[in-house]
């Protein structure tokens, strides 16, 4: 159970996110998703407020909040809009990594300035040939003669923060032949510079104004000081708890969008009236309005039980992989049934909801497939219920 003084700062921090969406983000919001421009002066005040910073410990810097806080923290970012969530959300894989796993150095070294938001970055891993296939990636890392540090050569895409992030926690194989193939993998923070270069642009159907883009290394040369937690082959598992953090703020944001859709079309449906009365009192109105709230309440649950969890240091991988694929499916649900009640007044970008319904497939896709999900949830429950 979270101390007094941690509900008190989670209190407090909540408040002042609800404040900023409100104020600041919600009036741009629709501007910057047409025109898919970042919202430099929103990250910006983001980073004053902390929220580069939210796992990472009071020690370094950062605002050490647990991570249920950091949950509920990426609910009302999204539930505002949704791409307010990816540069911190990437981030805050590449911070937990290296405060869980990296040297003492590694810590005093980049906490400080991630936490602070003078640096930012996200996670390198998704490749050309190889998104859900990890094991399989092509990216190489090859120790130089001097024994001091790795040449690194491939391409990363589908990044988040990658045209504006400076860090990212990079996976590449650094032996090609170990088997199982995964025991190959090694985890490096490595700061963009020569032979590290963001490439294309991806113009995406929705989390607009946020940058995802390719990452190129052409003979990227990096120390071996860099080598998370100085610990060849080991960036699989590295990033595997890493990505149960991420898809929890995924579910988060999946229960913000939702969140904010259903309180659209319940007002909506108050106010829009047809043959002399408001819609809201048509029972098939009705049993949209309550198929939607109990499903954004059951996902919330869900996802609040898998940060309980991690927060008490369990492995996750059950719980997180569950609360990602359910709130994901149902905030395209409660998206398109929003849309559905409004009608055409949802279909136009007059109203968020379309917005809304073009930013659910994110967390269907992101940090590992629904698909993908099923099989980390079946691989699981089968050891758990071994006969």
């Amino acid at each position: 159970m979270p101390t007094e003084q941690q509900l008190e700062v989670r209190s407090h921090l909540l408040s002042a996110v609800r404040d900023f969406v409100k104020r600041e983000a919600i009036p741009v919001a629709a501007e910057h998703d047409e025109n898919d421009t970042y919202p430099t002066t929103l990250f910006d005040q983001m980073a004053e407020m902390g929220l580069f910073g939210l796992t990472v410990p009071e020690e370094y810097g950062g605002l050490g909040v647990d991570v249920t806080t950091f949950a509920m923290v990426f609910e009302e970012l999204a539930k505002g809009w949704m791409s307010l969530t990816g540069p911190i959300g990437s981030h805050s894989m590449l911070t937990w990594g290296i405060t869980k796993y990296g040297t003492e150095a590694q810590k005093k070294k980049w906490l400080p300035d991630l936490a602070s938001g003078k640096k930012r970055g996200g996670l390198a891993l998704t490749e050309p040939g190889g998104g859900t296939d990890v094991a399989g990636m092509q990216t190489k890392a090859v120790k130089a003669k001097n024994n001091e540090e790795y040449v690194i050569n491939g391409t990363k895409q589908f990044i988040t923060n990658g045209r504006n992030g400076d860090v990212f926690l990079l996976l590449a194989k650094t032996d090609m032949n170990t088997k199982p193939s995964h025991k190959g993998i090694t985890g490096f923070i490595a700061e963009k510079g020569p032979g590290f270069t963001s490439g294309k642009d991806f113009n995406k159907l929705g989390y607009r104004g946020v940058d995802t883009t390719e990452l190129i290394f052409d003979d990227y040369r990096i120390d071996a000081e860099n080598v998370l937690g100085n610990k060849e082959g080991k960036g699989f598992y590295q990033v595997m708890d890493s990505l149960e953090t991420g898809r929890i703020n995924v579910a988060s944001r999946a229960i913000g969008v939702a969140q904010a859709a259903f309180e659209a079309a319940i007002k909506y449906a108050q106010q829009r009236e047809t043959f002399g009365r408001p819609i809201s009192t048509r029972q098939s109105i009705q049993n949209m309005l309550a198929n939607m709230a109990t499903k954004i309440h059951a996902a919330r649950l869900m996802t609040r039980d898998a940060a309980a969890k991690k927060d008490q240091g369990e492995r996750v991988d059950l719980e997180a992989g569950m609360a990602k694929l359910y709130a994901s499916e149902i905030c395209a649900e409660v998206t398109l049934d929003a849309m559905r009640i409004h009608g055409g007044a949802g279909y136009v970008k007059d109203s968020p909801i379309e917005r809304y319904y073009r930013d659910a497939p994110l967390m269907i896709i992101g940090e590992g497939t629904n698909e993908i999900q099923r099989l980390i949830i079946a691989k699981n429950l089968l050891k758990t219920y071994e006969v």
